[in-house]
């Protein structure tokens, strides 16, 4: 059964494509039901449109970890540590060093 978050999520994007808190839930929601093609779409718009959004690196980064795009995924968390670092969002660093180093180089 598809989330139910998801229709209602797209329905707030149609309206404000530029939401980058609906972005990061619709890509959330993706991954939430294991669509992780889907989930890196919603999550990279979320990062273009607000690119200090420290959350939405390590979303997108587990998104393409599953996916096996180890380049991307290596390429965004050095990224997202540059950005939750200057945000002072620790945990997000923390956890993007901690993803980085489980991907193989």
């Amino acid at each position: 059964m598809p989330n139910p978050r998801i229709e209602p999520l797209k329905k707030v994007l149609a309206i404000d494509p530029n939401d980058d808190v609906a972005w990061f839930g619709l890509g959330k929601a993706y991954m939430d039901d294991g669509n992780f093609e889907e989930a890196a779409k919603a999550l990279q718009q979320c990062i273009t449109v607000k690119p200090t959004y420290s959350a939405a690196y390590f979303a997108l980064a587990q998104s393409l970890h599953k996916l096996n795009r180890i380049d991307e995924c290596r390429t965004i968390c050095a990224t997202g540590i540059d950005v939750s670092t200057k945000n002072g969002d620790a945990m997000v660093t923390k956890n993007l060093e901690l993803l980085k180093g489980s991907v193989p180089s």
